[in-house]
């Protein structure tokens, strides 16, 4: 496991919240600080795939952070792009993250949580009320930043074994 801390960014993607109205953000924020992890930078962005996408590539290119948590943007509507806007670029997906999140929250939350590397940066895709955030970031994404963190750096190799 990395000896470093992790290094998190915090991006709400809303076109209406403020850093006065940001709960999500705070909540996200305060439960990864929580966790023994550092927030580098919290930010509140437009929901707007251009946006998205090069705030990631910025962050990761820059190696400001090593993990990147997001929330807001992921419903159905027409103005909700995180989702595709996410999976448009991640070199590799995380698979079960998605899955994870929906069957643990699905009547409350509903259906869209994503996650992947991007650049050696591991990104989370939350849904963006504080509840959804409390549950995905202490459920799915703390107990296993470090590992994924690690992984993406590739710091952290598994054997095979045989039989």
């Amino acid at each position: 496991m990395s000896e470093k801390p992790i290094r998190v960014s915090i991006v709400t993607v809303s076109d209406t919240r403020t850093r006065d109205t940001d709960d999500s953000g705070r909540v996200c924020s305060d439960l990864v600080k929580d966790g023994g992890h550092q927030v580098v930078r919290h930010l509140i962005i437009k929901d707007n795939p251009q946006y998205i996408k090069e705030l990631v590539r910025d962050l990761s290119d820059a190696n400001a952070c090593d993990a990147i948590i997001i929330n807001g943007g992921t419903g159905i509507t027409k103005r909700d792009n995180t989702h595709e806007a996410l999976e448009a670029i991640f070199e590799k997906r995380i698979d079960g993250f998605g899955e994870a999140f929906r069957r643990l929250s699905w009547d409350e939350f509903g259906p869209r949580a994503t996650a992947g590397v991007f650049n050696a940066c591991v990104v989370f895709s939350l849904p963006g009320s504080p509840n959804a955030v409390r549950l995905g970031v202490t459920k799915l994404i703390l107990p296993v930043l470090a590992h994924s963190v690690d992984l993406a750096q590739g710091r952290t190799t598994h054997r095979a074994t045989l039989p």
